[in-house]
């Protein structure tokens, strides 16, 4: 995997079958969790707290009274003819992700978990790469999804 990959969970596809997300009115937020967990595609049940078998937030980072707030940010997604597919690659809209610099911020992001803030057991629906700790109170924090806000996730086995 390389910093910016985005890789879906294979629980999330799961749980699309299972119309658990409703992607056209559910609220995605992108939490931060330090390098204390490495997620994979293959994670069991992962959730942003408790109830399934992977609880991501316990790793949040430190550091939540910046301009990162405690849950992460809101990702503002968009699904205006669906989701699209092709060759194993799945393709969401969402807005860019942008944190101010803040002394208060945290300083160990490793890795994004994106999940469904919406959703009563808060399910994960993927992760991003972030390639190495991020220390967010050096300077502006972003994520450019790739094309026109466009996260392309992998699907793996």
């Amino acid at each position: 995997m390389a910093q910016g990959d985005v890789v879906f969970f294979n629980q999330f596809l799961e749980d699309e079958a299972d119309k658990l997300h409703n992607l056209s009115t559910d609220d995605l937020y992108l939490g931060l969790i330090t390098s204390a967990a490495t997620p994979a595609a293959t994670s069991s049940d992962p959730r942003w707290g408790t109830g399934g078998s992977t609880n991501f937030s316990t790793n949040e980072v430190s550091g939540t009274g910046g301009n990162y707030p405690a849950d992460g940010v809101n990702m503002s997604v968009t699904i205006t003819d669906g989701i699209s597919r092709t060759g194993g690659t799945v393709d969401l809209l969402a807005d860019n992700v942008s944190i101010a610099q803040h002394a208060s911020n945290p300083t160990d992001a490793r890795w994004g978990i994106i999940y469904n803030y919406t959703a009563a057991g808060k399910q994960c629906v993927g992760f991003v790469d972030l390639g190495a700790d991020s220390d967010l109170t050096s300077g502006p924090f972003s994520i450019t999804w790739s094309g026109t806000n466009v996260i392309s996730a992998k699907t793996q086995a």
